[in-house]
Parts: C-alpha cells; structure tokens; sequence
C-alpha cells in the first residue's frame, strides 16, 4: 500500500468514525429512541451489576469472539472503533444545541440515522478493520452470500427484539434506524471509493461456490476457501 493510498484510507476510517459519534448524539439530542444495540446495552444493564458503558464494553468482546467462526480478523480500525466513536460522541453532545419541537427532534433524529448509515459505510471501506459489529455483518455477508443490506437488517431487528424483552427502551427513532440502515449502508458503501471495493466476491452456500455483488472492501470480505 503506497503512502497515498493509505492516507486516504486513514482519512476515510478516522472521518467515518467521528461522524458515527456524530450520529449517535444525534439520535440521543432528538430523544425519539436508540438505535437497537443501545436497547440491547440498556435491556442488559437493568439485569446486571455493571455499568451501562461496561456492559457495552463486554458486549463488544462477546462480539469479537464470534468473528472467529467466520474468519473475521481485528485490526487498527477495530480498536480505532472504541476509541474515536467514544470521544466524539461525548464532544458533539456537548456542541449540539437542545431541541423541544417535535419537528426539530425529528430532523435531528432522520438526519443522524442518515448520518450513521454514511460513516458505517465510509469506516468499512477503509479496509483497516471494521468495529465488532459491523465485523460480524461483513463477515455473515462474505458467509451466507446475502446482501449487506438483508444481513444488517436481520441483526439490527434481532437485537432490538432481544433488548426490548430485557427491559430495553424502544421508541419511534429506533424502529426507524433498524429498518433503514440495512439500505442505508449497502447504497453509501457504492459511492465510497472504487479502488478500495470489489465487485463481485466468493462465498459459500451449501458448497456451492457461488460470485455475488458487493461493494464490501476487498480485504474485508473473506474468499471462500476449502
């Protein structure tokens, strides 16, 4: 990788994950509901001895541990993940102005669900390591040979489901995010960068070596082999 291609792979995963910061604090300013793994972290909270930042601390590992079956492997980006998403988001909480109209709060809401959908994209087209999450939709994509939009789809309802029987809050904002960020990211992830996707990738089905579109990274979307 030469020293330009890198910069802008850097700048990509830097910018992608102040901008997810960015989005989730605007989803919280809007306060019309989380987004699904927040409801999941709270649902967990209310049922265990641990704080709410620790539990999406252990949430995150429990994650990580399952990208081992689908030959998923961490990288800058993951750790990055933690990081950056952590400071931005408290950063931007504190610049964003309150909002008590139902029209302002939905603004605020629309255009951070929008907003998050373009830095997941932006993040993972970096190729330098997707976060948990978005590392266990990438490698189920490579896997099943299913669209990105359908994967994260079918995670983003399973896990809103599973915090809301925990005790998790639910609102109008998180069954917006849980149904259109599945779109959201397979769209964005077609306007990122030509160089740093693939087109087509291999994945298998039953043994059925199969070619797919996608506009995953290529050095994040594992090849099928034996």
């Amino acid at each position: 990788m030469n020293t330009r291609d890198l910069a802008l792979r850097t700048a990509l995963l830097v910018g992608g994950l102040t901008l997810y910061g960015t989005s989730m604090a605007m989803m919280i300013t809007g306060g019309l509901g989380l987004n699904p793994w927040d409801v999941f972290h709270q649902g967990l909270a209310a049922r265990l001895p641990i704080s709410f930042g620790a539990i999406t601390a252990v949430t995150g590992v429990m994650v990580l541990l399952l990208w081992i079956p689908l030959r998923q492997r961490p990288g800058t980006g993951t750790v990055a993940n933690i990081v950056i998403i952590a400071v931005s988001v408290d950063l931007v909480s504190g610049w964003l102005p309150d909002v008590s109209s139902i029209p302002s709060r939905t603004a605020m809401l629309t255009g951070g669900v929008v907003l998050n959908g373009l830095a997941t994209a932006a993040y993972i087209s970096a190729g330098l390591g997707a976060g948990p999450r978005d590392g266990l939709m990438t490698g189920l994509v490579a896997r099943t040979g299913l669209s990105v939009r359908l994967v994260r789809t079918v995670i983003e309802l399973a896990v809103l489901g599973t915090g809301w029987l925990l005790g998790g809050t639910a609102g109008v904002g998180t069954v917006l995010y849980a149904l259109a960020i599945g779109p959201l990211v397979h769209f964005f992830l077609g306007v990122m960068p030509q160089k740093f996707t693939a087109q087509k990738f291999t994945a298998p089905a039953a043994g059925d070596h199969s070619s797919v579109e996608s506009s995953e990274p290529a050095d994040r979307i594992p090849t099928e082999t034996p």
